[in-house]
């Protein structure tokens, strides 16, 4: 669960919560608007578009544009005047078209909004449950206590600003074009030791690092309209562009716990992938167990002295009976060439 709080002051105006966090709080995902470009009271109709890509000098040039998809609605055909130095093609949608170009200031304040983070997780295969509200933590503490990685590594309220120095980002440029930072908590927990040692640890990145190295799409920003109703029952709308910094909060967590069964499986599969196992099982059946004896026997076979000694004038009889048919061969100086000469 998260919960954003701050105001901030904007177009002569005092933002809130709701005016600038999208989708609605609790989420593991969401926005801070930094930025927004306003066109109010949009209606159905006809209209010259705002894009200068779409300027004409007739409606032929239009015509060959329709191919093209508009950034506002759709093209009739139609050459315009967009104002009284240029035309522009006319398209059939939400008017008047937005118009981008004229880039506000972002909301200086969003540097020092505060995001609460309320997590936990469950490993059920140890039936085991842990939040990231640790039992020093209380309402007083709370209060007071903003995140940091040398005295409130465990606080649960974070500054905007602080999570954007965090992750090596420049808050400037971040709240002008848009970014998606990552809060990630990971939660590596020893469950044979106590309880209050599983805790979590956080840390903090840019998600779309590509992004901001590119000058055809750089940054986060989406679009959304408030509509309402006239009288007459004609419908409008404010459409709204919003640069925003999106956080999403991702959680992992691994646990384990000393048991002897696995244990044991691990130790066998070990001993087996080495062949220690066989030299284990030998040992065992040779000396602890009843009929060693019987095993003995068929795993060896015994030589008695006489047998070796035997064996051994064998083999030196061998060795005497080559030593002689070496001593009788006889060799040849001859190479066996000849040449072939005349006969007188």
């Amino acid at each position: 669960m998260t919960k954003v709080k701050g105001f901030g002051e904007y177009n002569n105006r005092i933002m809130d919560v709701a005016d600038y966090v999208t989708p609605t709080q609790g989420a593991s995902v969401f926005c801070v608007i930094t930025k927004l470009i306003t066109t109010e009271n949009q209606v159905q109709g006809h209209c010259p578009e705002s894009e200068v890509k779409f300027k004409c000098d007739s409606d032929s040039t239009c015509k060959r544009l329709m191919s093209k998809p508009s950034s506002n609605g759709l093209l009739t055909g139609r050459c315009v005047n967009f104002n009284d130095t240029h035309k522009t093609c006319e398209i059939k949608g939400w008017c008047p078209a937005e118009i981008d170009e004229i880039q506000p200031n972002p909301m200086k304040e969003v540097e020092n909004f505060t995001i609460f983070i309320k997590n936990s997780i469950r490993f059920p295969r140890f039936n085991f449950t842990k939040g990231n509200f640790l039992p020093n933590i209380n309402s007083t503490y709370i209060k007071q206590c903003n995140f940091d990685f040398e005295s409130n590594m465990y606080c649960p309220i974070f500054k905007v600003g602080d999570v954007i120095r965090f992750a090596q980002q420049n808050f400037t440029t971040l709240a002008k074009k848009g970014g998606v930072i990552g809060i990630k908590i990971a939660w590596v927990c020893d469950l044979d030791k106590a309880e209050d040692e599983c805790k979590p640890a956080y840390s903090f990145t840019r998600l779309d690092a590509m992004s901001e190295k590119t000058v055809v799409s750089p940054g986060y920003n989406f679009r959304y309209a408030k509509y309402f109703k006239m009288e007459n029952g004609t419908e409008y709308r404010t459409l709204l562009k919003a640069y925003a910094i999106r956080f999403d909060v991702l959680v992992n967590g691994d646990a384990g716990k000393f048991d002897m069964i696995p244990t044991i499986i691990n130790m066998v599969a070990a001993f087996t992938s080495v062949g220690v196992g066989t030299v284990l099982c030998d040992i065992i059946l040779l000396n602890f167990l009843k009929g060693a004896d019987q095993y003995k026997a068929k795993k060896f076979e015994e030589v008695s002295d006489s047998h070796i000694q035997s064996n051994n004038s064998l083999y030196r009889t061998r060795d005497h009976s080559q030593h002689s048919i070496k001593t009788d061969e006889k060799f040849s100086n001859d190479s066996g060439a000849f040449s072939i000469g005349q006969y007188s």
